[in-house]
């Protein structure tokens, strides 16, 4: 499983140290700076949950919590000691690729909330007081289109998938038709793309999904 899980994840260009047990994982911890740490339950010389415990009480790393155990008082449990996310064997790795993505994402926003402003080449994004700014002009969006943008704003040049901007946009599992995620796209476009001089500004990754380019625009005087 170890290898199957780097193998995904370093595919997905991810880079990945990995550990044999619970010991070795709560020293390689200690000592390396990570962006979201993996931890199965049932490992030798340390379990997985008593890993997680003691980074906990000395670090805010995101915590995953791999187990075969499936009951209400487990999941709970890795929560209460913890985890960011508790996933239950067997899963995909899909389903572990996206749960990474989703906690990182996450903490970025949080991370770039804390600081009230996100610029993207001269896209200015005000979250504090939900204003949106694209080369000192005032853009007006609806709460949807704000989404959408900070979410893109988060990681640019990132392609996000229809899928996973429809989940942030419904803040849950979205198992609807993910072309309404092609309408706000184009609703955005409409608003942040107003000169038709300019470049694009939402990119599209024809079926994969849409990414936000920096672009700084550039006034010309006769």
């Amino acid at each position: 499983m170890l290898d199957a899980i780097t193998h995904s994840l370093e595919n997905e260009h991810f880079a990945v140290i990995t550990a044999g047990d619970g010991d070795e994982a709560l020293e390689t911890a200690r000592a390396t700076q990570f962006d979201v740490v993996i931890l199965n339950v049932m490992m030798p010389r340390m379990f997985g949950t008593d890993v997680c415990r003691n980074l906990r009480a000395e670090s805010d790393v995101p915590i995953i919590l791999l187990s075969a155990r499936d009951s209400e008082i487990d999941r709970v449990l890795g929560l209460e000691l913890g985890a960011d996310d508790y996933i239950t064997k067997p899963f995909s790795m899909n389903e572990l690729i996206s749960r990474v993505r989703t906690i990182l994402r996450r903490r970025e926003l949080d991370r770039v909330a804390a600081g009230g402003i996100q610029q993207v080449g001269d896209i200015r994004i005000d979250l504090a007081r939900h204003q949106v700014m694209i080369a000192g002009e005032p853009v007006h969006l609806t709460r949807s289109e704000f989404r959408l943008l900070t979410l893109l704003a988060a990681e640019p040049e990132r392609v996000f998938t229809r899928h996973e901007i429809m989940e942030h946009l419904w803040q849950s599992a979205y198992v609807g038709d993910e072309r309404a995620c092609d309408i706000h796209i184009s609703n955005l476009r409409r608003k942040i793309e107003r000169d038709p001089r300019s470049a694009e500004r939402l990119l599209t990754v024809r079926g994969v999904g849409y990414s936000l380019v920096p672009i700084v625009s550039v006034a010309t005087h006769n």
